[in-house]
């Protein structure tokens, strides 16, 4: 496998931000030098002479982080692949530099079993451009069979499972969860984190209703925030939280879209410090305003909320309370989002744009770059026991290269989505992504993916 010297780039870590070289040698790093000493030039003259078959790649000016790990994407295989599936979506990954996903359990069949888990791993087999794995489902009856996966009990490792997914809401139809005994027992798995979904049925139901009597089928989009209200996220989210404190949770809060759900948040950590916070850049970038403009495509479950909401987010991302960034990375065909509200379903695809929309937020707020490295990929590689997502000795050499004053239009002819559009088109980023290696294999070059490139991701196995 070819390695290579990536020579006085600024690195990125979640500790640490200062240039150096990184050594990318059969796949991991074999070492990171940096310049703070007087011999800094001799170190590297010397690793090039003990590894004359890498090549030099002099990323002067530019700067350098770990691949993101992105525990949050519907990459739509098995069984709606008309729409997106592991090939595709594991491209617009890796143009944007995402190099680690864990797909979630909604597709057709779901993932709810330990036979339609490991199917999912053998479809992954030898075709994504980046590493890929698997949430587990949880339904009202299946609490068992997800027991018997962890335990090691099933014809399944445990390790093929990233985490346990909860729908506490009617995001998925049939897979909402809502029995209490049941969310008791989810709630008590320790091996994996459990991920939650928090928006209350009963509320959005009502709220549909009312803006039904109002609008007829002519229901505004931007009624969405309503709908899918603050109140139903609220509701829900007490839930979970009260549920984690009771019984130690390492519960991921998924895709938060409030600011009291950030309050709540901070009060539930003292109680329980595993208790994780996940945004999307959805709710760091837009706000209720963008309804109007955006319509269909702005429809996403929660619903994006006020640019107080937005504020509050973005304040909580420099704070340190955020934990991690999971896109929600949820393609749907654009002539599926051409209809009437009711009809049209919740989703968009986003993980291309999600490192610059993070690099163009740091500049915009004042944030360090050190806080995007721990949310974009260290603290998801701490929390799924994952050698990845870290410049580090003996760490797979999953990295991102970036110009991070370079400017550029997003466009919907640039995404590598099957879906073909993004929310983001025509918003300007900072942040151009130059190279993306995986495994140690250059696969992004110039934001594109060349067409000898050969599949180098790995289906992940958690600790």
């Amino acid at each position: 496998m070819k390695g290579y010297i990536l020579k006085n780039a600024t690195i990125i870590t979640a500790s640490k931000e200062a240039v150096g070289t990184v050594i990318v040698n059969d796949g991991r790093i074999a070492d990171v030098i940096y310049n703070d000493g007087e011999d800094y030039e001799e170190k590297v003259t010397d690793a090039s002479v003990r590894y004359p078959e890498l090549e030099i790649l002099n990323l002067e000016g530019k700067h350098i982080m770990a691949g993101g790990i992105d525990a949050h994407v519907h990459f739509r295989e098995p069984g709606l692949t008309h729409k997106a599936d592991m090939e595709t979506e594991s491209m617009a990954a890796a143009v944007g530099g995402v190099t680690s996903v864990i797909d979630m359990p909604n597709t057709s069949p779901a993932t709810t079993s330990s036979e339609t888990l490991a199917a999912k791993a053998e479809l992954a087999e030898g075709r994504t451009c980046i590493n890929i794995g698997f949430h587990i489902g949880a339904t009202n009856s299946n609490h068992e069979e997800i027991r018997s996966i962890l335990n090691g009990e099933s014809a399944v490792s445990p390790s093929t499972a990233g985490g346990v997914k909860v729908f506490m809401g009617s995001s998925t139809g049939n897979m909402l969860v809502d029995a209490k005994d049941t969310l008791e027992n989810l709630f008590r798995v320790k091996e994996r984190p459990v991920l939650v979904h928090c928006e209350d049925e009963e509320t959005i139901k009502t709220n549909l209703l009312a803006a039904g009597e109002t609008y007829g089928d002519a229901i505004p989009f931007r009624e969405h925030e309503n709908i899918r209200s603050r109140k139903a996220c609220i509701k829900s989210s007490i839930k979970a939280l009260e549920l984690a404190m009771r019984n130690e949770t390492r519960l991921v809060l998924c895709h938060i879209s409030t600011k009291e759900e950030i309050e709540m948040v901070r009060a539930a950590k003292s109680n329980n410090p595993g208790i994780i916070a996940e945004t999307s850049c959805n709710y760091l970038w837009f706000s209720n305003e963008d309804y109007d403009r955006l319509g269909s495509r702005l429809k996403c479950n929660p619903s994006v909320k006020t640019p107080q909401d937005r504020t509050a987010l973005r304040e909580a991302l420099a704070g340190g309370l955020i934990d991690t960034i999971g896109s929600d990375h949820a393609p749907h065909l654009a002539s599926e989002k051409d209809g009437i509200y009711t009809k049209v379903p919740s989703g968009l695809p986003s993980i291309q744009q999600s490192l610059p929309v993070l690099i163009t937020i740091a500049a915009q707020e004042d944030i360090p770059l050190t806080r995007i490295a721990a949310v974009f990929s260290e603290n998801a590689a701490d929390l799924y026991g994952l050698k990845r997502g870290k410049i580090r000795y003996g760490y797979a050499a999953d990295l991102v290269v970036f110009e991070i004053d370079r400017e550029f239009t997003v466009k919907d002819e640039d995404q590598y989505s099957k879906c073909g559009w993004t929310p983001y088109s025509g918003e300007t980023l900072k942040g151009y992504i130059t190279h993306v290696f995986v495994n140690g294999m250059l696969t992004v070059k110039e934001g594109k993916i060349p067409d000898t490139i050969k599949p180098s991701g790995e289906v992940l196995k958690f600790d």
